[in-house]
């Protein structure tokens, strides 16, 4: 990503959706960007090691774990595997761990914090479906950028 967010912002102004800034980065890449891939999870990260475990191909993993503070959803395992699989990132609207090791990671990872506590796995979740938190939509198709500034999302990738 060559330019900064609110340089976009100031080029595309109100066709870009912007999310409440409630996210802290947590992975070596502080900016990143990248077409979405969605899961919809709640305390259950099944879904999100299967995802990773695949070809990112330069996408961004967007995780809806429902906000829950309580586990969390990507460690330094799951961190590792986004890596090694070429993912340009991830947005988890839940809780992260293994900071200290994620932060060393070559990859952007935004999460609402960090918790100790791991998910447990049921194997529940959806995969592909429009999402909505931090006071906008996310859907297949899009194309997410990050920085410093935050997170925008746009309906495809911006020139």
């Amino acid at each position: 990503m060559s330019k900064a967010l609110a340089d976009l912002y100031d080029e595309h102004g109100e066709a870009l959706r912007v999310a409440a800034p409630l996210f802290h980065d947590y992975g070596a890449n502080i900016q990143f960007e990248g077409p979405v891939c969605i899961l919809k999870v709640f305390e259950d990260n099944t879904l999100v090691r299967a995802m990773l475990e695949k070809p990112g191909e330069g996408r961004v993993l967007v995780v809806d774990g429902g906000g829950s503070l309580r586990c969390a959803l990507v460690g330094d395992q799951l961190g590792e595997l986004a890596v090694k699989n070429a993912w340009a990132g991830l947005v988890v609207y839940g809780c992260v761990r293994d900071v200290e090791a994620l932060l060393q990671l070559p990859v952007g990872i935004k999460a609402l914090g960090s918790n100790p506590r791991k998910s447990v796995r049921r194997g529940e979740g959806v995969q592909d479906i429009p999402v909505r938190f931090a006071e906008i939509c996310i859907q297949p198709g899009d194309y997410l950028y990050a920085d410093r500034d935050g997170i925008i999302v746009a309906d495809h990738k911006l020139a």
